[in-house]
């Protein structure tokens, strides 16, 4: 199944034109659609966990452990690829356990995932705790959130390398950074990865992705937009969920409210204030697994 598993996955994923004019948005906008690649490894998650996959099949490890919240696309993705190519997975799962699991936990549970649980404070720390969790489970292949390491970053450039068309600037959303570092990294010279970030408070980001791309061999540049988090990480807003519903409507794309939806809002506001002519792809990172654990969370239907 190992040597298989490229066979689940729809890549290249497409590119498509997208009409933006309904929001006064006038340069020309494509939309990379790494939502399609598949129905539960969507968007940069495969990108992200393909190189850590062929790390892990070269050595003699035991396991993975990997990391992430009750919602996380991240933990979905490697419970799925676990499961395909037999490879025992525990989850470090950010909080206490809860009386009832999220779908998402449950679905990682039915495909053969341990879950191990810590506390919120325990899970800020664990970056500097690493050497607890090598401890902790011997021999495993441990891999960051969100697959955020060198493989995981690695991995995103094909991002770069599969689209055709001539551009000027391209959105990601962004939470950990890797996927922007990946797309900084295979970058032209006058272009530019422009980043949204979803998470309230992080302008550490800032600081943390400039070191990284401090050494990159890329001709382009990039930014980080930290207006349009709508107050955080899977945070439940009015407005946010109104956009989703027009944006649909509009555009037949549907978005997840902890990460796409906040890419299309952030960059459709960002290209309104600009004057100049120019081509601009989105990377729909995919996400919306999460929506039915989000609407049960909340008590709200995004999508009728």
């Amino acid at each position: 199944m190992r040597n298989n598993l490229n066979s689940f996955f729809s890549l290249p994923s497409s590119i498509e034109p997208i009409d933006l004019s309904y929001w006064g948005v006038k340069q020309k906008v494509y939309v990379k659609r790494d939502d399609q690649i598949h129905n539960i490894v969507s968007g940069n998650k495969w990108r992200k966990l393909k190189y850590n996959l062929a790390h892990y099949n070269s050595n003699n490890f035991k396991g993975i452990v990997t990391f992430g919240g009750a919602h996380s696309n991240h933990i979905l993705a490697a419970s799925f690829i676990a499961e395909k190519c037999k490879i025992p997975l525990i989850l470090v799962i950010r909080g206490e356990k809860p009386n009832e699991l999220s779908p998402t936990l449950k679905t990682c549970v039915e495909l053969g995932a341990k879950l191990w649980f810590i506390s919120r404070e325990e899970y800020r720390n664990k970056d500097s705790n690493s050497g607890f969790f090598s401890k902790q489970f011997p021999n495993y292949f441990i891999i960051p959130e969100g697959g955020a390491n060198r493989y995981g970053i690695d991995g995103c450039r094909d991002i770069i390398k599969e689209i055709t068309i001539d551009f000027q600037d391209i959105y990601c959303d962004v939470g950990t950074g890797a996927t922007m570092i990946g797309i900084h990294r295979q970058l032209n010279k006058n272009q530019r990865v422009n980043g949204v970030v979803v998470l309230k408070g992080a302008e550490y980001l800032d600081k943390q992705i400039r070191e990284l791309t401090s050494n990159n061999q890329s001709n382009g540049s990039f930014r980080l937009l930290h207006e349009y988090h709508f107050g955080g990480y899977a945070k439940n807003n009015q407005k946010l969920i109104e956009f989703m519903r027009v944006f649909y409507k509009i555009t037949g794309i549907k978005t997840d409210p902890i990460y796409s939806a906040k890419l299309f809002y952030g960059m459709i506001e960002d290209l309104k204030s600009q004057q100049k002519s120019s081509v601009v792809v989105a990377l729909h990172s995919g996400g919306l697994q999460g929506l039915e654990g989000f609407e049960k969370r909340y008590k709200v239907k995004v999508y009728e």
